[in-house]
C-alpha cells in the first residue's frame, strides 16, 4: 500500500546539503509550476557535483521524486548526455571529441597521446583517481578541432605540445593543493 503521507521531496534533502537543494530550487522556480521536466538537467548537474562527480541510481530516483517527474525521465537525461557519469570517475574527466571534424583533424592522435601519458585506456581511471579519459560526440567546437574538455574548460586546436601542457598544468595544480599553507608561505619568502 502506498504511504500517502510520504514527502517525496524529503529523500533528496537527506542526501544533499541545504545549499545544493537551494540551487535546485532556484532552477525549479525558473519554470512554470506545470513544467516539471526542464529542471532535470540542472538538478542532475548539482547532484553530480555534490557526489564526487557521478550519479547513483538512488540519487537519480531522489531527483525524480523531488521534481515530481517519472524516474525514467531522469534516467533518460542522465544516460543521454555525456556530461553525466553513472560510474565513479577521476577527479579530472578528460572528454575528447571524436566526431567527424575532430576525427579528421587528429582526435585519434590526442586520444593515443593521453592514453600513453596517463597509462590508461579510454573509459579507465588512473590508479591515483585523478584522471579518466573518455570520448564524446560533438561538443560544438568544430572550428577548433581537435578539441577536448576537462574541468569545464575547452581546449582547442590541440597539438602534442598543447596536450602535454594541459596535463602538466593539471599536475601542477594538484601538487599545489597538496602543499600545506606553511609550505607555500616558505616558498613565497624565498
Amino acid at each position: 500500500m502506498t504511504d500517502l503521507s510520504y514527502d517525496h521531496k524529503q529523500h533528496l534533502k537527506t542526501l544533499l546539503p541545504e545549499p545544493a537543494i537551494n540551487e535546485i530550487d532556484h532552477w525549479i522556480k525558473k519554470y512554470p509550476p506545470e513544467r516539471k521536466r526542464p529542471p532535470i538537467i540542472a538538478a542532475l548537474k548539482v547532484v553530480q557535483e555534490h557526489n564526487g562527480n557521478y550519479l547513483t541510481e538512488e540519487l537519480m530516483q531522489a531527483v525524480g521524486e523531488y521534481l515530481d517527474v517519472p524516474q525514467i525521465a531522469v534516467f533518460e537525461v542522465a544516460t543521454f548526455y555525456s556530461m553525466f557519469h553513472l560510474d565513479k570517475v577521476g577527479k579530472h574527466v578528460i572528454s575528447v571529441c571524436n566526431n567527424i571534424s575532430c576525427s579528421l583533424r587528429g582526435a585519434d592522435n590526442v586520444i593515443e597521446q593521453l592514453q600513453n601519458r596517463l597509462n590508461i585506456k579510454l573509459g579507465e581511471t588512473t590508479d591515483d583517481g585523478l584522471y579518466t579519459i573518455k570520448t564524446v560526440e560533438c561538443m560544438a567546437a568544430c572550428g577548433g578541432a581537435p578539441m577536448l574538455e576537462v574541468d569545464k574548460v575547452y581546449f582547442e586546436n590541440l597539438t602534442e605540445e598543447k596536450v602535454d601542457q594541459i596535463l602538466s598544468d593539471i599536475a601542477a595544480l594538484e601538487i599545489a593543493k597538496q602543499k600545506k599553507p606553511a609550505d607555500l608561505s616558505a616558498e613565497v619568502k624565498k
